[in-house]
């Protein structure tokens, strides 16, 4: 995928930039692989909102992206390539020779016609090939990665994204993230061999306010900028400093910047054998 900028014709035009749907070969969904998508605005299930700036948003149906990937030894060709509104890779639309249709992550490299497998056991580690760690050999970058046998990937979904397989040790094997942390995961989980698609799509600029409200992004309000009564910054002539003692703090007056929260004794801080990198530095 490639970045198109426009000419700069407002001001919103001048600062933005959109992705090249080139490589989209089907514009409409699967219906038999959508469901309707309800956005929830941030709420909770008693209609509290728990994350902030959060709502609206164009309409969409979700894809069901399989994450799992459980039909071993079944040969699928992709017959097509989609845009998710749900996320930054495409999808692509996997036939299987048993005529079952699912959708999984785009990888890169991914176009009409590949083949893809899934297996239990070792098999050709080609990109678009499923299988458990300990069957991929080390070095190879992977996506999708599972935590917990069979239950489907929760790691490096991102577009652009991919793991490299640094060593297998005993049970587990050690994984180098996309963000620089070293973690074991056990060997019997399953990744897919290669790198996430769509690369570019951290490069696109947004360029204006309205783009962002069509995610389903709300406004952000600094502290500063609110009454006394609003925030613990709020208050003072025009954007006076924060000048609190002991630094500046959470809508709801706690400490924030800076401050740890990631619960001590986590059960699954013996599993990282490396802390992330700190980029600021």
């Amino acid at each position: 995928m490639a970045v198109k900028i426009y000419k700069p014709t407002s001001p919103g035009r001048r600062k933005s930039s959109v992705e090249d749907f080139s490589d989209i070969t089907k514009v409409e969904p699967e219906k038999s692989l959508v469901v309707a998508h309800k956005p929830k605005s941030g709420r909770n299930n008693t209609g509290r909102i728990t994350v902030r700036h959060q709502g609206g948003g164009v309409k969409r149906m979700y894809r069901l992206v399989d994450f799992k990937q459980e039909k071993f030894d079944v040969q699928g060709e992709v017959i097509a390539v989609e845009y998710d509104p749900s996320r930054g890779p495409r999808v692509l639309l996997v036939e299987y020779s048993d005529k079952t249709k699912a959708y999984v992550l785009g990888f890169e490299g991914a176009k009409v016609g590949t083949k893809i497998m899934s297996s239990a056991k070792a098999i050709e580690a080609a990109p678009g090939a499923r299988m458990p760690l300990e069957f991929i050999p080390v070095g190879l970058f992977v996506h999708n990665v599972e935590l917990a046998p069979g239950r489907g990937g929760k790691m490096v979904r991102a577009a652009g994204m991919a793991a490299q397989l640094q060593a297998i040790e005993g049970k587990f094997v050690q994984l180098k993230l996309p963000s620089g942390e070293m973690r074991l995961v056990l060997k019997e989980c399953a990744a897919t061999v290669g790198r996430m698609g769509n690369a570019d799509y951290r490069l696109v600029r947004w360029g204006k306010a309205g783009r962002k409200r069509h995610l389903g992004w709300r406004p952000r309000v600094k502290g500063k900028n609110m009454n006394p009564v609003d925030h613990p910054h709020g208050g003072g002539e025009g954007h006076s400093p924060i000048g609190l003692k002991g630094g500046p703090k959470t809508p709801w007056g706690k400490k924030a910047m800076g401050v740890k929260t990631r619960k001590r004794g986590k059960w699954s801080d013996k599993f990282i054998v490396q802390r992330r990198k700190n980029k600021k530095k």
